[in-house]
């Protein structure tokens, strides 16, 4: 059996969904969407449809993507269940953005059912969906600025590419592999390295440092060697291996 939520006048569709399995006596109440308003009346529909004898039942909240303030009643409609019914209930399963709003309330997010509800608790739960988004657009903010970076990175990044394929009739991986050997050997980032050999290869330009120079050439030659070595192995015949072998 599963129960959806429906969708509050005026509004879009609570993508909420509610399945139900019961064995021996057990009832798991699976839920996958968002636990937001008009969450609690869809799981106290699907509890109201419970047959007679449940002795548990637990929500598996693994599948929930979301939850706020209003979705915490949801658990209140599962905890009010099981004290009409003096039946054990729990929920868990608790995963990602629905798990960081229960830890900032004062629940355990293994079985926020599990104890007595904390003193304030729809309060302590406005504040911590709040600290969770504030969590959340810092990692945005983050994001946004290492893609800014990557843009900002990625001219002077070909252009070097483009300059090590004309001088050692490499492949663009190739002068990828030879950039990225060259920054991790010397502990410089890779935009440095770049606009180094971009620099070098300016009519009055200058050679890059010393320990850079002597990483891009000891990256060249291996990657030119890995090049050389398929093509080479490939040309001598099983009685010239054997030979080589035997020599």
């Amino acid at each position: 059996m599963t129960t959806a939520a429906r969708a509050p006048r005026g509004g879009r569709a609570v993508p909420l969904t509610v399945g139900v399995r019961v064995e021996d006596g057990r009832a798991v109440l699976h839920a996958r969407g968002e636990l937001i308003h008009g969450c609690a009346d869809t799981l106290a529909e699907a509890l109201a449809a419970l047959p007679p004898g449940i002795a548990r039942v637990e929500l598996d909240a693994g599948e929930v993507v979301f939850l706020d303030t209003a979705g915490l009643t949801a658990l209140d409609a599962l905890r009010e269940y099981g004290r009409r019914r003096n039946v054990p209930v729990g929920a868990t399963g608790w995963r990602g953005q629905p798990r960081r709003v229960l830890e900032l309330t004062g629940l355990d997010p293994v079985d926020p059912l599990g104890g007595t509800p904390p003193a304030g608790l729809r309060e302590r739960a406005a504040s911590a969906v709040a600290r969770e988004r504030a969590e959340q657009l810092d990692v945005l903010r983050l994001e946004i600025a290492q893609l800014r970076h990557a843009i900002d990175s990625r001219p002077v990044i070909d252009q070097a590419r483009g300059i090590l394929m004309a001088a050692h009739a490499c492949t663009p991986d190739q002068a990828w592999d030879i950039l990225r050997e060259a920054s991790q050997r010397t502990n410089t980032k890779l935009r440095q390295v770049a606009a180094a050999v971009t620099a070098s290869a300016a009519p009055d330009g200058t050679p890059p440092p010393e320990p850079l120079r002597s990483a891009l050439a000891d990256a060249v030659r291996r990657v030119s060697t890995a090049a050389r070595a398929p093509k080479e192995s490939c040309g001598r015949s099983p009685a010239h291996a054997a030979r080589r072998a035997a020599g």
